[in-house]
């Protein structure tokens, strides 16, 4: 989605305070006790090098683009700085406004879009159908897979599709679309470039004035269609919640409920496939909000997947009935952020963090406050960082 282009070839310097010698060290890194150290980094090192620095026990006092004004090669200065909070991955630079704010990427506008409309949709029969939650958990979650043999669907994750459901509505007239989240990745559960996955909720609540229980239409014929039932398919839509291609990225996932569904496609990706043409080195951290141990769907090969990648990869659980908050009411997303807020935060400055928050809306102005606070206590509002990260591409939202 997003490529480096140029960035590759610059250098950056960081300086550095209170190393000291220990195994790490090396022949190309001269290393004081006191005082500033300057280090001149490839672009493609930076995460390297940060790590470097943290296990020698370094502090980052500051990162600039080489240029006339910066050390050419590491040398040392007569006078310790005061040093930057760090985080496990750098970041590059730029000033707007006065402020510092990291660099944009651009576009990736090869992405497939509609290629089926409701007018024509593609028709897929249902191979797979099974429940997602365990016993005692609330609600019905199922996780369907659709063929597309036959057809030239195609996607990427974070992509969405639509599903027209069958019948008509209460004017006589088609049943429209509605959108999921795909929750399986571009070559599918198979394989084989043949299948799509969505994870589907049943929709459910009392009428406001009958006080009658209401299913959605759609959801309800998803959840309780049959293997070897037809389903009409269109799509696929969404460019927003895009992976972007950097094995090295960090990738922090913000869900509740079937918000999981895109980021079952990029934890599969990244940790299930590894496939050719992408092997992910960098990190992944999942928060994931959930009213019981039993609603943690996929929750088996999500605990897998954090035993064998533990490098790579981090779950964190907001359990609501089963968990308290610091205060002693119920556990949610938004109390987990708060509680890891710092280093989200300084996760967030790197260039190469990506932050994803899917599930329902409601989440989204918790977060807003719980992340506002420490964006504030570093003399910037929220609002206009995360319309930098919108700018720069790095701020992805699908909530509803």
């Amino acid at each position: 989605m997003y490529s480096t282009g140029a960035a590759e070839n610059r250098l950056f310097v960081y300086e550095v305070v209170g190393l000291s010698q220990n195994g790490e060290n090396d022949s190309t890194s001269p290393i004081r006790r006191s005082g500033s150290v300057f280090f001149t980094v490839p672009y493609r090192r930076m995460n390297q090098e940060m790590r470097r620095i943290i296990r020698m026990g370094g502090q980052i006092v500051s990162i600039k683009p080489l240029n006339g004004d910066a050390p050419s090669q590491e040398t040392a200065t007569s006078s310790p700085a005061k040093p930057l909070s760090t985080s496990a991955q750098p970041q590059s630079t730029e000033k707007t406004n006065g402020k510092v704010m990291t660099q944009a990427k651009a576009k990736n506008t090869d992405i497939p879009v509609n290629i089926y409309r409701p007018n024509k949709p593609f028709i897929g029969k249902c191979i797979e159908n099974y429940s997602l939650v365990a016993e005692g958990g609330l609600g019905i979650v199922q996780h369907l897979t659709f063929d597309l043999s036959g057809g030239d669907l195609h996607y990427i994750e974070g992509q969405s599709i639509g599903i027209v459901p069958p019948g008509t509505d209460a004017n006589g007239k088609p049943q429209k679309l509605r959108l999921y989240s795909i929750a399986s990745t571009r070559h599918g559960d198979k394989l084989d470039d043949q299948t799509v996955s969505l994870c589907v909720r049943q929709l459910e609540y009392k009428h406001p004035e009958s006080g009658e229980t209401v299913y959605g239409v759609c959801s309800t014929f998803l959840c309780n269609l049959e293997v070897g039932g037809d389903v009409a398919i269109t799509g696929p839509v969404g460019k927003e919640m895009l992976l972007p291609p950097d094995e090295d990225a960090t990738i922090i996932m913000l869900a509740t409920g079937t918000g999981i569904a895109p980021f079952r496609a990029y934890l599969w990706r990244m940790f299930k496939e590894q496939h050719e043409d992408y092997k992910f080195k960098g990190l992944a951290w999942l928060i994931f909000g959930i009213p019981y141990t039993a609603n943690i769907l996929y929750k088996e090969d999500l605990e897998q997947i954090e035993a064998e990648y533990p490098d790579n990869f981090r779950l964190t659980y907001a359990i609501s009935r089963e968990q308290q908050n610091a205060e002693g009411g119920r556990m949610y997303i938004q109390h987990r952020v708060a509680e890891h807020a710092q280093e989200l935060w300084d996760m967030m400055q790197s260039p190469k963090t990506h932050t994803y928050m899917c599930g329902l809306k409601g989440m989204e102005d918790g977060i807003e406050e719980a992340l506002g606070e420490i964006a504030k206590s570093n003399g910037i509002e929220w609002s206009d960082f995360v319309k930098q990260m919108k700018k720069e591409h790095r701020w992805h939202v699908e909530t509803y």
